[in-house]
């Protein structure tokens, strides 16, 4: 799911940024501060939460900084995945915001961006003159390839976790997003 959409150059700076060691754990530290002032009932909670938060900014910015050179962002990539998979590489916009689970806007703002690099055009629907297609272009199919080798070849950005350790956090996180209605048993 598609979350954030860096501007060119700005997944790098930020990656510059996060690796600034810190002297102490700083969720460590507010888990402490936590159940010193609010009790232990809701620490594990939050420590969680924090954790997650901090982890989708350290893949992201380094998802982000491996496209960087593509023209790309993560969140530019999944659009062009979706398409790339798609059986005949075009869909309508609203199907697009709807997979990635983002609001139509973002879809919007990051098929421009594809349009301006060449790697998608937008067309007419065949059947319905308000709808408005995303199709792939034979330089954007070219791309995703070499997009994802890059991404494949630094596992998506999880290093130093391992695909058991992947597997788990999926698993993990798996009734997190059933239960907010990201699917269901049916899916």
């Amino acid at each position: 799911m598609a979350v954030y959409a860096a501007p060119a150059g700005a997944a790098t700076s930020l990656a510059r940024r996060m690796n600034r060691r810190l002297a102490f754990d700083p969720i460590a530290e507010a888990r402490r501060q936590w159940d010193d002032r609010w009790g232990g009932e809701a620490t594990s909670s939050m420590a969680a939460v924090t954790s997650i938060m901090r982890a989708q900014q350290i893949v992201l910015a380094r998802l982000n900084a491996a496209l960087e050179p593509l023209d790309l962002t993560f969140a530019r990539y999944e659009a062009l995945m979706l398409l790339f998979y798609s059986r005949r590489g075009e869909l309508p916009l609203g199907k697009i915001s709807d997979r990635l689970q983002v609001h139509r806007a973002s879809v919007t703002n990051v098929i421009d961006k594809l349009v301006e690099s060449g790697y998608v055009e937008r067309v007419g629907h065949a059947t319905d003159r308000r709808a408005v297609l995303a199709r792939i272009t034979s330089e954007g199919k070219r791309v995703a390839r070499q997009a994802t080798k890059r991404l494949n070849a630094g596992a998506f950005g999880t290093e130093p976790l391992d695909a058991d350790a992947c597997e788990a956090l999926y698993g993990a996180l798996l009734p997190l997003r059933e239960a907010a209605g990201d699917f269901g048993p049916d899916d």
